[in-house]
């Protein structure tokens, strides 16, 4: 299970994308939807791919939850990721968005529902009914800064990201965990001169790749470094940018991430973390259910653990801002909140965090009410960073068109393997941002 929802979440950051915005301009013209009768179930539209929502989901409507499934029936419905764009620009024509539904693959697409009046205002939904603070304040801040400062979304998931470390092989061969870019650097530089390959990637999947730029990029220029580039008052091309892009190519041609990284899958990367053949990992916190999982971490929970993205020597970043995300988000249809809906609503809000982390071991973005005891260190760490995180940042491609999303993650491995210049790469990139 815990493979197949990391799967909808590599198809998510990759922004499988939004298929056609001129058409659901004209289907869905006009505002919200009207009126509609009261709903019978309260229906889900859910990713086949991603099990554990709708699980704990489930869950909940057996439990804590129980009064308000027997006065509105939690009904389920899954479509394959690749085809989710269609399926809610399909919906939204019709006026027939269920209540909750899995977000487009892309932000964009969200915000064109919310544009033609088909997503319900979450903040307002929420205080009305109660929940708005079992939400984490650092959740509400990553849903905002992706979808133009409102609250379009629930944090069924939340993710932060930074490098996960073998804790063995850094004590067997006298490494800290680095504080600076320079001594990360330092680091692959001892692990590789004992035939250890330093950092693990997905090449097939680019987007590992580009989060090491951005996470340069955040620690060089500040958390607004990408926000300069989405306004138009900075580029890609721009020097102090290409820079960071320079720095990632020149670990690739150390051959830090190893052979073949440009075939390398998700898979395959984390199975080499986990099998102690590389002593660092970039990657999200849903990466715990790995980790947790002794069928595929042979080298112990224990000896795994979490560090921010380093500083850049003369930076204007913090270590404490951390790249974030809500994985496959999920909103609400503005046709069916009632009091009856609205009552599972809070239901939610006050009771998943819990249920999600003690049956998955899965980090929400609600607040865990009920004590929960973490499967491992590693994971303590985790919980704690998020609690405790003031400002967040995104990841590379975050406000990036569809297209642009698609180019940076199929560069990424030429950029690392030496067939594409650091120059060529954020040039392609940049040339791209302005289509859709």
């Amino acid at each position: 299970m815990p493979h197949r929802t990391i799967r909808a979440r590599r198809l998510t950051f990759a922004s499988v994308g939004v298929t056609s915005l001129a058409l659901l301009a004209t289907a869905c013209g006009g505002s919200g939807g009207g009126t509609s009768a009261a709903p019978k179930d309260f229906t889900y539209l859910s990713v086949t791919e991603n099990t554990t929502t709708r699980t704990a989901l489930t869950t909940l409507s057996k439990g804590s939850c129980k009064a308000e499934n027997d006065a509105l029936p939690l009904k389920v419905e899954t479509v394959p990721q690749a085809q989710l764009d269609q399926k809610l620009q399909l919906l939204g024509g019709q006026n027939a968005l269920p209540i909750m539904f899995a977000a487009g693959n892309a932000p964009a697409l969200t915000k064109q529902l919310d544009k033609s009046g088909k997503i319900a205002e979450v903040e307002l939904e929420l205080k009305k009914y109660g929940g708005l603070d079992q939400l984490e304040p650092a959740a509400v801040s990553t849903i905002k800064a992706l979808y133009g400062g409102k609250l379009m979304a629930l944090p069924y998931e939340y993710n932060i990201e930074g490098i996960f470390y073998n804790k063995k092989l850094f004590q067997e061969n006298g490494i800290t965990v680095p504080g600076t870019w320079d001594e990360l650097q330092a680091a692959a530089d001892k692990l590789n001169a004992k035939g250890i390959q330093p950092f693990s990637a997905s090449g097939a999947q680019g987007w590992p790749i580009t989060r090491l730029i951005s996470g340069y990029l955040y620690r060089s220029l500040g958390p607004d470094a990408l926000d300069k580039v989405d306004a138009g008052t900075a580029k890609l091309t721009d020097p102090e940018y290409v820079k960071a892009a320079e720095e990632v190519a020149a670990l690739g041609k150390k051959g830090y991430f190893g052979k073949g990284v440009g075939s390398i899958d998700y898979d395959t990367a984390m199975n080499q973390f986990l099998t102690g053949k590389s002593g660092m990992f970039y990657m999200g916190s849903w990466a715990l259910a790995n980790i947790a999982d002794p069928k595929q971490n042979k080298v112990g929970a224990e000896n795994v653990g979490f560090m921010p993205f380093p500083a850049v020597k003369g930076g204007k970043g913090s270590i404490d801002q951390y790249p974030s995300n809500i994985g496959l988000a999920v909103t609400l249809g503005s046709q069916n909140i009632d009091d009856k809906s609205g009552a599972w609503l809070g239901c939610i809000a006050k009771n998943y965090g819990s249920t999600a982390l003690k049956d998955h071991g899965t980090i929400s973005g609600f607040k865990v009410n009920t004590p929960v005891k973490d499967a491992n260190e590693v994971t303590a760490t985790v919980r704690k960073t998020i609690s405790s995180s003031k400002q967040n940042v995104l990841w590379f491609e975050a406000l990036f068109s569809t297209k642009a999303t698609t180019i940076s993650n199929t560069s990424a491995p030429g950029l690392v393997n030496g067939s594409v210049s650091p120059k060529q790469f954020m040039e392609t990139v940049q040339a791209a941002l302005g289509s859709q």
